[in-house]
């Protein structure tokens, strides 16, 4: 974890505001859409809500296991573009973090 991004578990709609104010500036999502089923709150609607919080937001699924180097790539090409700083989130928190460490030892990161 580094001060400009930051990895979450589960995310809802109405944390985005919360998100705002501890002063994110993005969020990406590498959830997909009904991975936890019906309870799981939809990637569409977690943006409306990020995007009405003032939030920049990147929908980004990645299936848990099963992450190629194309992932990792996009995730830093998202990490390298996005106003800072992120908060990252899928399941756990895991699956993210992961993505941001592949992105680090590829060296496709900017910072």
């Amino acid at each position: 974890m580094t001060d400009s991004v930051q990895f979450a578990g589960q995310l809802y709609p109405e944390q985005m505001t919360e998100a705002a104010e501890k002063g994110f500036k993005s969020i990406i999502n590498n959830r997909p859409d009904l991975e936890g089923g019906p309870v799981q709150p939809t990637s569409a609607e977690i943006q409306v809500a990020a995007e009405a919080a003032g939030l920049v937001y990147v929908a980004q699924p990645v299936i848990s296991g099963q992450i190629t180097e194309q992932d990792v790539r996009t995730f830093a090409e998202h990490l390298n573009q996005l106003p800072k700083p992120v908060l990252v989130f899928c399941r756990s928190g895991a699956r993210s973090n992961n993505l941001y460490q592949l992105a680090k030892q590829m060296d496709f990161l900017d910072d």
